[in-house]
């Protein structure tokens, strides 16, 4: 790609254009686990800068990735948001994008994650992942068992202690059922005695991760979920 290929929203210092800067940013976000932790913001900006790019020319970037919601900057460390995730996921459909630099083992090694974990287009058609073939979850009848799988598995891949973070149970189930629903079976589930929602404090608390919890028609907001019967 030439110069005067280079479309109007290159930004100085920067190998490319900020919407190609944009999407490497949130692959490599996502490949250091900011969905789950927040990651800082100095080793982000170091696995994404290419030879003579500096530091500052990706301060724009991330101002304009915060500004849409796809990320949450809390001092010098950054999350992903679900957000975010979406917009990775159309960034690297785009025709449009590709790497214009030697592409590197860690990046390489991101894209074969996100197609293997995500779902990617390919020759056109588009390569999906088991989670994002399910069928959508119609009633609460179905969502419970659901929820309860997720929440076990969870619960003993994480060494979670019996309490799981709603955010985590929510982007796990993904699109299979909508933010109001979720909520909506959640709390039945609670009102049946099967699990309690729990508030307190959650130390790695994010913007995003606060919405991606419950709360209550009181104001009070939930952050754990904690399995009271086996019963399903």
């Amino acid at each position: 790609m030439t110069t005067k290929e280079k479309s109007k929203d290159t930004a100085k210092g920067l190998k490319g254009t900020e919407a190609h800067a944009k999407t490497r940013v949130l692959l490599a976000l996502w490949d250091l686990g900011g969905t789950d932790e927040e990651v800082k913001k100095g080793d982000l900006t170091e696995r994404v800068k290419r030879t003579n790019e500096k530091a500052g020319d990706y301060q724009g970037v991330f101002e304009q990735l915060q500004t849409s919601g796809a990320i949450a900057i809390s001092k010098n460390k950054i999350s992903l948001s679900g957000k975010g995730v979406e917009m990775l996921g159309e960034g690297l459909k785009n025709a449009d994008f590709e790497f214009d630099s030697q592409l590197g083992a860690k990046t390489g090694n991101a894209l074969l994650k996100w197609l293997r974990e995500r779902g990617t287009p390919v020759n056109g058609a588009t390569a999906t992942s088991s989670k994002a073939t399910e069928k959508a979850i119609a009633s609460y009848d179905e969502f419970k068992p659901v929820a309860l799988d997720v929440y076990e598995r969870l619960n003993r891949d994480y060494n979670l202690d019996d309490l799981v973070p709603i955010y985590r149970i929510r982007r796990e189930i993904g699109e299979r059922v909508t933010r109001s629903q979720f909520n909506e079976w959640l709390l039945e589930m609670q009102a049946n005695d099967l699990v309690q929602l729990i508030g307190g404090e959650m130390t790695d608390i994010t913007l995003d991760k606060a919405e991606d919890s419950i709360k209550t028609e009181l104001g009070a907001v939930r952050y754990y979920v904690k399995r009271l019967s086996s019963k399903n």
